[in-house]
């Protein structure tokens, strides 16, 4: 399972920092970061999800207002939103 975490469309709600510490408050920027993560794009962060934290991961994409956050399982395929 691997999470996608959108930067630029962040609003730094922090909904998401507290339902799994993989992220975290930016006060600086307003936004939450996405700890330990690839910058694959401008903007677009990307890691895998550890088996032990699957749900939590899953619970910060549900908690996310403006959807920055997609979970894809190990097959590629879009699970969360």
């Amino acid at each position: 399972m691997k999470v996608e975490f959108d930067e630029d469309v962040c609003i730094g709600m922090f909904q998401c920092v507290a339902e799994w510490d993989a992220f975290e408050e930016d006060k600086s920027k307003g936004k939450a970061i996405l700890a330990d993560s690839e910058d694959v794009e401008d903007g677009l962060f990307v890691r895998e999800v550890p088996d032990d934290a699957e749900l939590d991961a899953k619970f910060a994409a549900r908690s996310c207002p403006v959807d920055a956050i997609t979970i894809y399982d190990d097959d590629g395929e879009q699970v969360i939103p």
